[in-house]
């Protein structure tokens, strides 16, 4: 447990990083003043880290322009399905030759009209833990229903002519308890139909990274990140923790 860890790194006088055993401890002072790569081992306290709160670490990182963003929470989620929910679902996209669709209105006051598009393969509807399927109206609470029975989920709106992903802000694809996004500056959307090339494979395996590539979406990944802020008697040293 991280939190634990660093807990009691404050609570020592002095870290000892035990990496590179074969080595020397070195100053900060010289780590500083030389040229990287290289490495080190250095004996230091630890002044301070960033984020306080462990939560805070994980962030959501493209590989294809280097840039970084906050995970959205579900407050944020909750608002574009709201806003996607204006939009009546187009009756003339049901029930194409990949896909499936239901309809249902909901008994709340608002009497929202929800569609569930399921991906066929071979012309039948596969096991729901192999099944991928498409939502229109759901709120956040419907959608984490179904991807607690369903492989994969994926909120989708309707247009004239196809079914669309929402807005990048919003995840593009639930799996169980893990949400995928898109970097909104390096990806560009295409409509649904272009899954129907996967649901046409023998052995349709919805990874997410296939998914993503087909709808043209640059995937982007959860990163963890910390700073550590280590001092001896000769200087400071700002160390960065970043990994998959």
């Amino acid at each position: 447990d991280l939190e634990l860890y660093i807990e009691r790194c404050q609570q020592l006088s002095v870290t000892v990083l035990t990496d590179h055993q074969d080595l020397s401890n070195t100053e900060l002072k010289t780590i500083t003043n030389s040229p990287a790569p290289q490495q080190y081992r250095i004996r230091a306290k630890l002044r301070t880290y960033k984020p306080q709160k462990l939560h805070q670490s994980v962030k959501l990182h493209c590989s294809k322009c280097n840039s970084l963003q906050e995970v959205p929470n579900g407050d944020d989620f909750d608002f574009i399905l709201c806003g996607s929910a204006v939009t009546a679902p187009n009756p003339e996209l049901h029930n194409t030759f990949w896909y499936e669709s239901v309809t249902w209105t909901t008994q709340d006051q608002k009497q929202r009209e929800i569609v569930i598009h399921f991906v066929k393969h071979d012309e039948m509807l596969p096991h729901p833990e192999d099944t991928l399927l498409m939502i229109e109206g759901g709120t956040l609470k419907e959608i984490c229903k179904l991807t607690k029975r369903f492989k994969c989920v994926i909120p989708v709106r309707s247009t004239e002519d196809d079914l669309e992903l929402l807005d990048l802000s919003a995840p593009f694809l639930l799996q169980g308890n893990v949400k995928y996004y898109g970097c909104k500056q390096c990806s560009t959307p295409k409509p649904m139909k272009s899954l129907s090339s996967i649901a046409a494979e023998q052995r349709p395996s919805w990874e997410p990274t296939e998914i993503a590539q087909v709808l043209g979406i640059e995937l982007l990944q959860y990163v963890f990140i910390m700073k550590f802020t280590l001092v001896d008697e000769t200087g400071a040293l700002n160390a960065y923790l970043f990994d998959y």
